[in-house]
């Protein structure tokens, strides 16, 4: 056969396989959903799972030393966020016309063998406690040295809450004192007190440290039970065993002695002070009426030595404007930063956190390259995050909470993304909180349109609500939650599903090994970016602004927000 005979038949064949392709309808990315303009479903189209695949490759390099705050690798990793935002045409939203924000940190690290503890009753000997075994403790004021003694006060579970006519403080002041409380909140079985099995705010031990400095408490004594608690003794050791990072001059945290004791160590105070059992007065201090705030004739004296670091971090900010300037604008955060390199590992010490938070951050990154380069602009202006310092103890957005690019009152909704895992496309998602909001309707219909199912929360009682970035948006009055995929994927079983997220936190969460995968599949991440694009626009262009539903915590802080 001729060679021109063969190259024709060859275009011929390509021509027919391309006209097959033609003729075969693209996969719809994005479905057609009332009050999504038809441009906007495009731009929200056009995201695309490599270019996250990219920056999370970036951002995960050994280059970055694992992104731990305040030090070289987050540096660079905000330098390259920000170029980054750039380049897709987002405007600066940090300080004085940049992208950044500074975020004022200081970490503590407590000096165990210069670190000491004891109960001195009013009569008879000190009781020494051990550090480490029988009690943890952080300064958070930021000195070097200090010496403590002070009085004990019993009070329960340490909660004020009105809406549950619930004031575990009623009686007495703490003031100068130290807090003895019980870890978790009062047990229930009913949703409209303290949500039932759902564990509030009121039951983190981060509340009940910021509630007894707002009294005016020197310190406090959270008691473990491992039941109550969810966890063993040696995680709160071992958590406490490493620096501990503040926000300086955070009017909440300013207790000489952030501490734990355990449940054997609370079992003899209480026998000290002559009030029996501990496991009875547990129980009695969970039900209403039947317990009372007390004052112990125990002291808790304190030596505390601490190392003390102070330095700035940054959050990355980046704003999109809207068609009008009406206030209700969206904000969309991601934290950048990870857990940094251990100068004591054998072999890899690198946190490289490719997973956590690697994936949130390209999945923001992409949303904002979307958003900016839409041939249309959304109905309002749209915020970018990606926050710093989330493993500290979410610091980062708790600063851009108390520091927003626009007042409270005029952020609609915050949707949060971390920790999502490339593993392929999803059936299913998590949206613990979404449910809490006036939203919630159009949340349920954006689901189903992109075929997500939306599953309950695993496990109400691990409070996961308040242990991501969202919540820092929240607590200040914003709507927000986070948005997670769930165990069910395209191809495969619940089971399935369910055993990549097992062995991800057994072997990569929170270890060097959550390296890059050349393998891994970023069509899911897509598709959870292009859900929470078609969210905030959706957000953004309602008659109103979003509300938390009426008697949620949050609500309080929502109608404070207006008035400022």
């Amino acid at each position: 056969m001729h060679p021109k005979q063969i190259l024709a038949i060859a275009a011929v064949g390509i021509l027919a396989v391309a006209a097959a392709h033609a003729q075969k309808p693209a996969p719809t990315l994005v479905p057609e959903i009332s009050g999504l303009p038809p441009a906007a479903r495009a731009a929200a189209a056009s995201i695309d799972p490599e270019k996250i695949r990219a920056h999370v490759r970036f951002l995960s390099l050994d280059l970055l030393e694992g992104r731990g705050p305040g030090k070289r690798g987050a540096e660079l990793a905000a330098e390259y966020i920000a170029t980054q935002f750039a380049l897709a045409g987002v405007e600066p939203a940090g300080d004085n016309g940049t992208y950044f924000q500074k975020v004022p940190l200081m970490a503590v690290h407590t000096i165990e063998d210069k670190t000491r503890f004891s109960f001195v009753p009013a009569k008879g000997q000190p009781v020494d406690l051990a550090y480490g075994t029988q009690i943890v403790s952080k300064d958070q004021t930021g000195a070097p040295i200090t010496d403590l003694d002070a009085p004990i006060v019993f009070v329960g579970y340490g909660i004020h809450a009105p809406e549950y006519n619930w004031d575990d403080y009623a009686g007495v002041d703490v003031k100068g004192k130290i807090a003895l409380i019980i870890v978790n909140e009062p047990p229930s079985n009913d949703d409209k007190f303290f949500k039932g099995k759902a564990l509030t705010y009121y039951g983190r031990w981060t509340y009940k440290y910021e509630e007894a400095a707002r009294r005016g408490a020197v310190g406090v004594l959270i008691v473990h039970r491992t039941d109550l608690a969810s966890y063993g003794w040696e995680v709160v050791r071992n958590s406490q065993a490493i620096e501990k990072s503040y926000l300086q001059g955070d009017p909440d945290a300013r207790l000489q002695a952030a501490a734990w004791i355990q449940h054997d160590v609370a079992q003899n105070l209480l026998t000290m002070s002559g009030l029996g059992d501990l496991d009875q007065a547990i129980e009695r201090a969970g039900k209403p009426g039947a317990f009372h705030a007390v004052e112990l004739p125990i002291r808790l004296k304190g030596h505390i030595e601490s190392r003390v670091r102070r330095y700035d971090s940054t959050n990355v900010i980046g704003r999109i404007s809207g068609t009008s300037t009406a206030e209700q604008a969206v904000i969309y955060s991601a934290h950048y930063d990870h857990l940094g390199i251990d100068p004591d590992a054998k072999g890899d010490g690198i946190y490289n956190g490719a997973a956590d938070n690697g994936t949130g951050c390209g999945i923001l990154l992409e949303m904002a390259r979307a958003f900016a380069q839409s041939s249309v602009r959304p109905p309002h202006a749209v915020y970018f995050a990606s926050v710093t310092a989330e493993e500290q103890g979410l610091l980062g957005s708790q600063y851009l909470g108390m520091h927003p690019p626009v007042p409270a009152s005029q952020l609609a909704l915050d949707l949060n993304y971390d920790m999502v895992l490339p593993i392929g496309i999803p059936r299913s998602v998590n949206l613990g909180g979404a449910e809490r909001v006036d939203f919630w309707p159009t949340v349920q219909t954006v689901a189903k349109a992109f075929d997500l199912e939306i599953l309950p929360d695993p496990n109400p009682m691990a409070g996961s609500y308040y242990r991501s970035d969202h919540f820092s948006l929240a607590r200040v009055g914003i709507p927000a939650f986070s948005l997670d995929q769930g165990d069910l994927f395209e191809g495969h079983d619940e089971a399935w599903g369910i055993a990549q997220g097992k062995d991800y936190v057994a072997h990569h969460y929170h270890q060097p090994s959550d390296e890059y995968r050349a393998d891994w599949d970023f069509r899911g991440n897509a598709k959870l970016a292009r859900v929470g694009f078609v969210l905030g626009w959706l957000a953004s262009d309602q008659s109103k602004s979003v509300q938390w539903l009426a008697g949620d915590e949050f609500e309080t802080a929502r109608k404070a927000s207006y008035k400022k």
